[in-house]
């Protein structure tokens, strides 16, 4: 898992890129040229993917819209660290598989894992937040970490979702939350109060940015995509090493 420093160019070159994933070179360089737009090429940090598979999202599984999400994402991480893979936290009622993909194995990676989850429930975030503060702790890691939490609705315990959120702001991990479905939806409201929480009353610093995606994700722009991924990160970042909550 990558350390906090800043290196003087991607963690996995752009050749390494065309060799192991050739059909993420595109993707790697749109997220460059957005990691150079936020100040934040040369970062090291780890990045998370946390994928919604309740009922649903199944015609976002079936379209290619969540496995165009992860290969954008792992096309992200090969900037940031250099172990060339991306763990994923699936999650619907429970936590229904935490598992991770791979630039050597990325196409068809989805398909493959969700084949094997079985029923797909209702949406509880903090169980799938819980996940990935188990997976970072059990790492030893005290870099930070980028968590693009995606989903297409509101979870069925918010007190709960406000409540790790709030606990995990004392973590080294910044949650970007990605939400798929109609912009008109009141199901986003919840995900836009999470990102306004009150610094410092509920929290210690600004740990979560909202992103809608819209109806369609697979047709937002490499390059809008990974801007709105990557924008409030290095801002997070500065906050959190002035705080002390990142080394």
């Amino acid at each position: 898992m990558a350390d906090s420093s800043i290196a003087p160019g991607p963690a996995i070159s752009l050749s390494k890129v065309r060799e192991r994933a050739p059909a993420l070179a595109g993707p790697y360089e749109s997220a460059r040229v957005s990691l150079d737009k936020h100040g934040a090429s040369g970062l090291r940090a780890a990045v998370y993917l946390v994928l919604d598979h309740s009922g649903s999202m199944r015609e976002y599984y079936r379209d290619g819209s969540v496995q165009a999400l992860a290969d954008r994402v792992l096309g992200l991480s090969a900037h940031l660290d250099d172990d060339g893979r991306v763990p994923v936290v699936f999650f619907s009622t429970d936590v229904d598989a935490v598992t991770d993909m791979a630039l050597d194995d990325h196409e068809g990676r989805i398909d493959a894992i969700v084949a094997g989850l079985g029923h797909m429930g209702k949406t509880s975030y903090h169980l799938a937040m819980d996940a990935v503060i188990d997976h970072y702790l059990d790492s030893g890691s005290t870099a930070p970490a980028l968590v693009v939490f995606q989903t297409d609705g509101g979870p069925i315990s918010k007190h709960a979702a406000e409540r790790y959120l709030c606990k995990a702001a004392k973590l080294p991990l910044f949650w970007q939350f990605v939400g798929f479905g109609d912009k008109r939806s009141s199901q986003f409201d919840f995900l836009r109060k999470l990102d306004e929480l009150a610094v410092p009353e509920r929290r210690p610093l600004d740990n979560a940015g909202f992103f809608h995606a819209g109806a369609d994700p697979r047709a937002v722009p490499d390059s809008e995509l990974y801007d709105r991924l990557v924008a409030e990160f290095p801002r997070w970042l500065t906050q959190a090493r002035a705080q002390g909550v990142v080394r």
